[in-house]
């Protein structure tokens, strides 16, 4: 029998996740974390999904993971791209993936505002 996962466990998942990410890439996603945190909605919760954190809140809402050279963040949704496109410039950035380096997280403001424009896509869908 499956026991179900509680949002403690999978808060813990996620800490475990960032214990085994090395320096200077650990700090970066901790940062991202406690952005991401802030901007989303209270009730949101963190979890481990496609192998990576992730923030949910009406199904998926964001992800990010630390690789070698970089740092990601997924929002998911190619139109918020086009939307922060300005925002964008000196990142790589295709398909619902933001590749930022792993000693520089992206900016507070440019994460508030994509978590909260998933909010917003994530209410649509619920509707």
């Amino acid at each position: 029998m499956a026991v179900k996962k509680t949002t403690e466990n999978r808060k813990a998942e996620v800490e475990a996740y960032l214990a085994r990410v090395p320096e200077p890439a650990r700090t970066t996603l901790e940062k991202m974390r406690a952005m991401i945190r802030a901007a989303a909605p209270k009730d949101a919760t963190e979890a481990i999904s496609y192998g990576i954190p992730s923030f949910q809140y009406n199904g998926g809402l964001v992800w990010y993971a630390a690789f070698k050279k970089h740092c990601s963040f997924f929002p998911m949704d190619h139109s918020l791209e086009e939307e922060f496109a300005g925002e964008l410039k000196k990142y790589k950035a295709s398909k619902g993936t933001i590749q930022f380096p792993v000693d520089e997280p992206l900016p507070k403001k440019l994460v508030t505002r994509i978590v909260k424009a998933r909010v917003t896509l994530n209410q649509t869908k619920t509707r």
